[in-house]
């Protein structure tokens, strides 16, 4: 496989301070990986940093020629302004701005290309339901299916299982796998570890630096997990510039 991002000496933040300090590595084309880290790690930073919604205070991040803009980002359903007025027909259409940029005209083909796409996820009929009437469960499957429609080589997923049924966690990680297995890159940031060592080959541990990233057993270890939570209790959100730690 081949690596659609690398990380050099990432460092990502808020106002000067790092959240994510001196990130290396890449995301390769296929790849399905966790995000995981105690509360405030860095986890939604690097996801932001990756889409371009903060810029790095240090290092870089180096995009493939091949992905170009064919990233889809998916935020916390906190995030999601519920008392927008919109339909779900017109949050899934969303996934077409690649094709439009600005409002325009959606064709009869596309408009069953949503169609299908609520389909899939389990929404049929729901077209003209205001985002403001679905449950915690039904807006995230309209989320899911705004992905869908955008057909992205990588896709980035934020706490995309939170606070939602297990019926509703089941038909998600199959959308997921199904991803997977064409071949996308994935990366979900995500709290349950049980739902990591039993969907996800690959983990990053964050805890603000990174404490480990490769196979999900040995990234999760005893030993990696207690130095994130030592790393947690060191936090100071009012220190200085950090120094490089040496690997």
């Amino acid at each position: 496989m081949s690596p659609l991002l690398t990380f050099q000496d990432l460092s990502l933040g808020y106002d000067g301070h790092a959240a994510v300090h001196h990130l290396d590595g890449i995301v390769e084309a296929g790849s399905l990986t966790a995000i995981v880290g105690p509360n405030g790690s860095g986890k939604s930073t690097l996801l932001k940093g990756i889409v371009g919604m903060l810029k790095p205070l240090g290092g870089r991040i180096d995009r493939a020629d091949a992905l170009g803009n064919s990233i889809a980002y998916l935020p916390q359903l906190t995030e999601i302004d519920r008392s927008f007025p919109a339909s779900v027909f017109d949050l899934v259409a969303l996934g077409l701005w690649n094709r439009h940029f600005m409002l325009g005209r959606i064709s009869p083909a596309e408009r069953e290309e949503i169609d299908r796409a609520l389909t899939a996820i389990g929404l049929a009929g729901f077209q003209g339901r205001g985002i403001d009437t679905l449950s915690g469960g039904q807006l995230q499957r309209a989320l899911f299916a705004r992905v869908l429609l955008q057909d992205a080589r990588l896709i980035l997923l934020d706490e995309p299982f939170n606070a939602i049924d297990t019926r509703t966690v089941e038909d998600l990680f199959g959308i997921v796998h199904r991803w997977h297995g064409e071949k996308r890159a994935i990366l979900v940031v995500l709290h349950d570890l049980d739902l990591v060592r039993a969907h996800f080959p690959n983990t990053l541990l964050l805890a603000r630096r990174p404490i480990a990233w490769g196979e999900t057993p040995k990234a999760l270890t005893a030993e990696n997990m207690l130095e994130a939570r030592r790393q947690r209790q060191g936090w100071d959100e009012d220190a200085p510039w950090c120094e490089r730690i040496a690997a």
